[in-house]
């Protein structure tokens, strides 16, 4: 037995460890993921106006700026009975899809590509072959195809080599004999980094269109923030007029030409060479949605959105059961719990209990060894991240979680992608369930996403052409006519899975702020099942089973945990080794 200690992993928001166990064969036998940060956003917005929340939780984190805000602003709304027009429910939409597409391919390409694509071997490609390899598998690509561009990507890459500064490449590990795509793929894969940079830039003009700006744009309880003129402005203005509608048109066009004719492309040659891939790293087999993109403003019975009536559903899948979806709700605490068994943290009601996020607490205790350490006290608590259990079961949530539902409740589009990819890779539905079936989630997701985005444009000029231009309930939003407390839940599904915030409200200040996120689903320690049966977190589940082929290069924990792809990030607050607060600033 031997332990291999991953820390930081790199390509990630955020800071996560991961000790594994392996045997003489260098095969895991055991893993443990541990986030090494703590969040603590929640006890921050105690006591403060529910309605600026929004604000800070949208800065959990760089990446998800969008999908905090949201969630947020949602679980006010449901709180206090604040409904939205149409207009900015479309909005919303519109702004959460590009969240998705822009974090997918920005993953794809910038944060998961490298434990793939070997950037070193892709010096000795033929052009010209890379050229025939373009056309081939993208037909209807017209630009970016010749030998002469990827000559000059190749030379641009031997200058950056041969100045000695590898840079963000200088910790590869490049060489190592996973890697399997010939010289010419890798430099095809690397001009298409380079022109994903570019084009990530370009996306992010749809949220200064809606919210002013990227990547903290802004976000309004009972709306969106944005007024709309059905013409230009020309009195200097800040409003969406028709000029701004017709960036956001730009922007989805331009996101759907990536994504058909480089993106997909790219991920079925890539995962062509990786097909081993597909029966590696299968994790939990439980997945869970809360659902998002609402089809209506107005929702139904008590609920201002509507469960059933999402354009990504609602639900859980167990034991990779695709012909059962279990209903989920939010509400009941027989159902969602957080438990910190394994975690730096305590609950008032005991340790090995379980709390429903409207009870959450947010008490950390640190019992880890004190840096510097070599291995954790796994047999104990080690990990800033909780446990969030679904009836008791530890749940996989993001792209594959996504794609596994719409496909389970009869959705086509998905499953007519989902088959047509397996077809050509002559792999069953149950390859899914991988490594690799996590990268082809997401790029069959952002292509989902990015159709569907033109439909939410559609809805929204069709609107502005019949007169309506409102984007925000204009009704006195008076805390003195709030009750004396009041309690909500905003649901979404962040690029990275299920996201869940809840809030209660005592006299018009924030008494309790819990926010589930998707990483804590995906990261969350061991817990003990009412049986007393350990449950593996999904991190550690799906790396159970790897073979090692280095310890020391330990390419294959970062494929599966890249496959993830972890926001660690939602959960971070300053604290000194001691547990103690680093800094306090106080505004006047």
């Amino acid at each position: 037995m031997s332990t291999v200690v991953v820390d930081p992993i790199t390509r990630i928001e955020g800071h996560l460890r991961i000790e594994a166990e392996t045997n003489s064969d260098g095969v895991i036998t055991s893993a443990w993921s541990a986030g090494t940060m703590m969040r603590g956003i929640e006890v921050i917005l105690r006591g403060r106006d529910p309605r600026d929340a929004w604000a800070f939780t949208q800065r959990m984190c760089g990446v998800c700026t969008t999908s905090h805000s949201i969630a947020s602003v949602r679980a006010i709304e449901d709180a206090l009975n604040y409904p939205i027009p149409e207009n900015a429910r479309i909005i919303r939409n519109l702004m959460d899809g590009a969240q998705f597409v822009h974090d997918h391919v920005v993953h794809f390409y910038h944060l998961h590509a490298l434990d793939w694509v070997d950037i070193v071997s892709a010096l000795e490609a033929d052009a010209n072959v890379t050229s025939e390899a373009q056309r081939c598998i993208s037909p209807d690509r017209t630009e970016n195809v010749s030998a002469a561009y990827f000559e000059d990507v190749k030379q641009r890459l031997r200058n950056f080599v041969d100045s000695g500064q590898l840079g963000i490449f200088a910790n590869g590990y490049w060489g190592h004999p996973e890697y399997k795509l010939p010289p010419e793929i890798n430099l095809m894969a690397f001009a298409h980094y380079l022109e994903a940079l570019a084009w990530q830039r370009r996306i992010a003009r749809l949220h200064a269109v809606f919210g002013g700006r990227n990547p903290h744009p802004n976000f309004l309880v009972g709306g969106s923030p944005s007024a709309i003129s059905a013409s230009s402005a020309t009195d200097g203005a800040t409003r969406v007029d028709s000029a701004a509608l017709a960036i956001v048109s730009e922007v989805i066009q331009e996101a759907q030409t990536f994504i058909n004719q480089v993106y997909v492309p790219d991920t079925l040659a890539i995962a062509n060479f990786y097909k081993d891939w597909f029966a590696r790293g299968e994790g939990v087999g439980n997945f869970l949605t809360f659902g998002d993109f609402p089809n209506t403003s107005v929702g139904a019975g008590d609920r201002l959105i509507d469960p059933n009536d999402l354009f990504l559903p609602r639900g859980a899948i167990l034991n990779r059961d695709l012909s059962v979806v279990h209903p989920v709700d939010l509400d009941d605490p027989n159902q969602v719990q957080e438990l910190v068994s394994s975690s730096w943290y305590d609950y008032s009601t005991g340790k090995d209990s379980g709390l429903h996020p409207y009870d959450g607490e947010t008490t950390p205790v640190y019992s880890g060894p004190q840096p510097p350490f070599e291995n954790l006290d796994v047999q104990n608590s080690y990990s800033w991240v909780k446990a969030p259990r679904w009836r008791d079961q530890a749940m996989e949530v993001g792209p594959l979680a996504h794609v596994l539902m719409w496909y389970a409740t009869g959705h086509e589009p998905t499953q007519q992608l989902v088959n047509a990819a397996l077809s050509n890779l002559k792999l069953p539905i149950e390859a899914l369930y991988s490594t690799m079936g996590r990268v082809l989630a997401r790029t069959v997701e952002a292509k989902l996403i990015a159709d569907e985005m033109s439909n939410w444009y559609g809805q929204l000029t069709q609107n502005i052409a019949n007169g309506d231009v409102r984007t925000f309930n204009d009704q006195l939003f008076d805390p003195s006519t709030w009750p004396a407390e009041a309690r909500g839940a905003g649901f979404l599904e962040a690029p990275r899975g299920a996201l869940g915030h809840w809030v209660v409200i005592r006299n018009g200040k924030i008494s309790n702020y819990q926010a589930v996120v998707p990483t804590t689903w995906n990261a969350s320690p061991r817990t003990a099942d009412n049986n007393g049966s350990t449950v593996l977190g999904p991190y550690e589940a799906a790396l159970v089973g790897h073979t090692l082929f280095d310890p020391q290069q330990p390419l294959e924990i970062l494929r599966t945990i890249h496959s993830f792809d972890p926001c660690m990030g939602c959960a971070v607050h300053l604290l000194d080794p001691d547990g103690e607060e680093l800094i306090r600033v106080k505004v006047l």
